[in-house]
């Protein structure tokens, strides 16, 4: 495929590496938002930028037909402008807090535990923890909030918050650390005993492959779609 990359920052950088390897071509690398004439050989884009450049980016994409991937956060207040844009325009869009392979799953398996402790909301407490790199803008992370609205679905809790504590919202506590690709943890405690999930990344390939692999799999279609969809966890 051709494949644009907007936003060419490490991720950027990481996701060429792995699109070189399976045998894409990059087109078009790019920090500023794209114009449409730079869009006339693109097959599929990969928008990795940063939330106040996001939805101008995603925009220009998809009104020029592009199928795009999307892994910036912090831009989800006009998430509900670009799924019209998407559907307007005939074309294709995925979004994901996190492309590796091993969130998703992750993702999936707290949902499963959340179902399973809502039976025990009185016995346990929750508690969301996210770590990452000091150069990441946005807190929390959007993984974060994924895992937060998977455990809201799933159970009573109505909402997360950073600062806020009531019995109904779910606690997340971001920290910002030099060289932590990613770590998020959910735990459940009680007075006798503690359960935890985790997830820790090791470095950036794990989201760029995933990134990768979404785009491959979005080249041919229309609508909007999510990772559930392309690694058929649904």
């Amino acid at each position: 495929m051709k494949i644009a990359l907007v936003g060419y920052g490490k991720m950027g950088k990481a996701i060429e590496e792995i699109l070189l390897q399976r045998g894409h071509e990059v087109v078009l690398k790019i920090s500023r938002t794209p114009l449409p004439e730079d869009l006339k050989n693109v097959d599929v884009a990969i928008e990795f930028s940063r939330p106040e450049y996001a939805y101008d980016n995603l925009k220009v994409l998809l009104e020029n037909k592009i199928p795009t991937i999307c892994g910036t956060t912090g831009w989800l207040d006009k998430q509900d402008e670009i799924n019209k844009l998407t559907l307007d325009n005939n074309t294709a869009f995925i979004y994901a807090s996190n492309f590796s392979l091993g969130v998703n799953l992750f993702f999936d398996l707290n949902e499963k535990l959340a179902k399973m402790m809502n039976k025990y909301r009185n016995e346990y407490q929750i508690n969301l923890e996210e770590i990452h790199h000091t150069q990441k803008l946005d807190a929390p992370s959007g993984t974060a909030i994924t895992i937060a609205e998977g455990i809201i679905e799933q159970t009573s809790y109505s909402s997360w918050s950073l600062d806020q504590k009531a019995d109904d919202i779910i606690p997340i506590e971001a920290k910002r650390i030099e060289n932590v690709p990613g770590t998020h943890i959910v735990q459940y405690n009680s007075d006798i005993d503690t359960i935890e999930i985790s997830h820790t990344a090791h470095s950036r390939k794990g989201f760029a492959l995933g990134a990768v692999i979404a785009a491959e799999w979005i080249f041919d279609k229309k609508g909007i779609f999510s990772m559930k969809d392309v690694l058929e966890l649904n």
